[in-house]
C-alpha cells in the first residue's frame, strides 16, 4: 500500500533533519501516493539560517500554508495515514498534547491521532523539562511516537549529514517505508552522501 504522508516542519533547530527526510521521500517516491508539506514561518527562517539555502522551494511536493484548514489532511476523510513533524518544537508538542489546533500542523496532528493513524514527532530540544516530558507522555498515551533527534553512532558516520541521517533513517523505518540503511550487526553501507 502506498502511503499518504504529511510532513510538518517547525522552527526548532534541526532543519537538516527536515531536508534529509524530504530528500529521502523523493528517493522512495514509488512507496508514496501523496506528500503534503506544511512549514511554519520560523521553520523557513531556521532553514535559511542553518542550511544557507531555500531549497525547500525545490521539492516536487505540495506545500500548504500554515493556516490552510482546507488542506486535505485537515480532515480524517482524506485518509492520510502518516504524519511526521520534523523537527518538532516543544511549543508544537505542547499544543498537540493540549489538543489545541490553532494551525494546520496541530490540526493535522489532531486528525492523525483521532483517526488512530501514525504520528511521529522528531522532538528537537535539550534538555527536556518536566513539562516537555509530560507532554511527550500525553502524546505517547494518545498513540503518537516520540522520536527525539538523537543520532546513533554505531554506523560510524563521518559527516554532520551522516550523523543526522541516522535519525532520518529511523524515522523512515517508523513510517513503514522500505529503506536501505545500516542495521545493527551489519557492516556499514557505503553512504550515498559521500
Amino acid at each position: 500500500m502506498k502511503r499518504k504522508i504529511v510532513v510538518a516542519v517547525t522552527g526548532a533547530s534541526g532543519a537538516i533533519y527536515a531536508q534529509l527526510l524530504l530528500n529521502k521521500l523523493q528517493q522512495l517516491h514509488s512507496q508514496v501516493a501523496q506528500i503534503g508539506v506544511v512549514m511554519s514561518d520560523n521553520a523557513r527562517q531556521v532553514w535559511n539560517l542553518e542550511l544557507d539555502n531555500e531549497d525547500y522551494n525545490n521539492y516536487p511536493f505540495k506545500f500548504y500554508d500554515k493556516n490552510d484548514f482546507m488542506a486535505p489532511f485537515a480532515s480524517g476523510s482524506a485518509k492520510y495515514d502518516t504524519m511526521v513533524i520534523v523537527p518538532c518544537s516543544m511549543g508544537t508538542l505542547g499544543r498537540i498534547a493540549g489538543g489545541i489546533s490553532n494551525d494546520l500542523t496541530t490540526r493535522a496532528a489532531d486528525v492523525i491521532l483521532k483517526e488512530r493513524r501514525k504520528l511521529i514527532l522528531v522532538a528537537r530540544d535539550t534538555p527536556f523539562n518536566l513539562i516537555h516530558l509530560r507532554n511527550m507522555q500525553t502524546v505517547t498515551e494518545a498513540g503518537g511516537i516520540i522520536c527525539p533527534a538523537i543520532p546513533s553512532f554505531y554506523s560510524k558516520p563521518q559527516t554532520v549529514e551522516e550523523v543526522a541521517l541516522t535519525v532520518v533513517n529511523r524515522v523512515t523505518d517508523l513510517m513503514g517505508l522500505e529503506n536501505e540503511s545500516y542495521r545493527w550487526g551489519e557492516e556499514p553501507l557505503p553512504n550515498p552522501l559521500r
